[in-house]
């Protein structure tokens, strides 16, 4: 049985086993969100935040394949309180044009900004980043608001605030014209954010030896954050492949040359952020040339070293792209895509998880109940 599938029988299933809200502590739940049935087959990545109600909300982007000029961004809700997610409504969709990327993050002023890119042709490397924005709890949007012009400019963490009271928001310029390579001169850089202005300032750019993308950022104090990158380069097997590291000593505004760090990365996405405690939390691939499995680590000393580490979920398929985020009860939410980008995967835990004695055994546990379709309850009525 291929896993596209395995998806459709999953769903056919129905739910297995506890629903989130059940998780216990230093457990890890993980729930499939949608699969190919909602509302199409393709579904790669999703990103997720809290609500200032409490709601979880989680959007992505969707259509018949990554290069597909039907793709759409879509968005769904777990009110506060509740197991059931609602069925997923399109919330940005340029007609003949390719969406992908969301970032969904809620602002210190209430407001749900959404980021996505638009790409206007045959590669990544031709899109621009737009945003919309919602007053009302992720319940309608904005029209679009063009974020950065410049072509091949693109989006995927969550934004942070600085102690300046900017927001930070994580950006990168993809090169090259090959949908199996990414430039050496692929970079990372940081937009910010001027609340009162309504402006958007880049900062220096991140370069490094094989090129780099998609990073994600904390700000450990006034003037010094980190960032980690995936790497650049294509997909074939090496034995030189680590996240790449950079940090700004004036408040983010200019950075360091990017570095290979000491975890491994097989061209894939990974999220970085910081706890409520201070502690960092790095989700990735821990695998050069595998998006399998999907692993979290902890630091409790900002970074300087990592001595908890446990795999979120382990097997023949990848996992990738998390999006990760801490709410208010202190549970770390991940979400990420697995079933050759078909399904939307919901991960819940807490931090002794991690930092807590690992479980023997544990990757394979939770590889069975992936196996065996563990699904979240979506409600089939209006979308909100």
């Amino acid at each position: 049985m291929n896993k596209v599938m395995l998806a459709w029988v999953s769903m056919l299933v129905g739910m297995i086993g506890c629903t989130a809200g059940d998780t216990r502590r230093g457990d890890i739940f993980i729930e499939r969100l949608f699969g190919p049935e909602l509302p199409g087959p393709y579904k790669h990545p999703a990103s997720i935040t809290e609500l200032d109600n409490g709601d979880l909300y989680v959007a992505y982007y969707c259509g018949s394949d990554e290069y597909g000029d039907d793709t759409a961004v879509w968005g769904s809700r777990r009110p506060a309180g509740s197991t059931r997610w609602t069925r997923p409504a399109p919330i940005a969709d340029a007609p003949w044009r390719s969406e992908g990327n969301p970032v969904v993050w809620q602002a210190p002023d209430g407001l749900v900004w959404l980021f996505y890119v638009v790409r206007y042709g045959e590669t990544w490397s031709t899109s621009r980043i737009l945003a919309k924005i919602s007053r009302d709890g992720a319940r309608t949007w904005s029209d679009p608001i063009l974020v950065a012009m410049e072509e091949g400019m693109m989006v995927r963490a969550h934004p942070i605030v600085l102690t300046t009271g900017e927001y930070l928001v994580p950006v990168y310029h993809e090169t090259g014209h090959d949908r199996e390579w990414v430039g050496t001169d692929t970079c990372s850089l940081f937009l910010r954010y001027d609340p009162k202005k309504h402006t958007f300032k880049p900062t220096g750019r991140i370069h490094s030896r094989l090129g780099n993308l998609q990073p994600s950022v904390v700000q450990l104090s006034e003037k010094h954050l980190v960032a980690y990158c995936r790497r650049g380069g294509g997909f074939e097997p090496r034995t030189d492949g680590y996240l790449v590291r950079s940090e700004s000593h004036d408040g983010g505004n200019t950075w360091s040359p990017g570095v290979d760090s000491d975890f491994v990365n097989p061209n894939s996405a990974a999220d970085f952020i910081k706890l409520r405690n201070g502690h960092l939390l790095l989700v990735f691939n821990d695998s050069m040339n595998d998006r399998t499995p999907l692993t979290a680590a902890v630091s409790m000393d900002q970074g300087r070293t990592w001595p908890f580490k446990r795999n979120l979920i382990a097997g023949d398929d990848a996992f990738a792209y998390p999006s990760a985020i801490q709410t208010r009860d202190g549970r770390i939410h991940v979400v990420f895509t697995s079933h050759e980008r078909t399904v939307v995967q919901h991960a819940v835990f807490d931090e002794e998880a991690i930092t807590g004695a690992a479980r023997q055994g544990s990757a394979d546990r939770t590889r069975r109940r992936w196996e065996q379709g563990t699904v979240g309850r979506v409600d089939q009525g209006a979308a909100s």
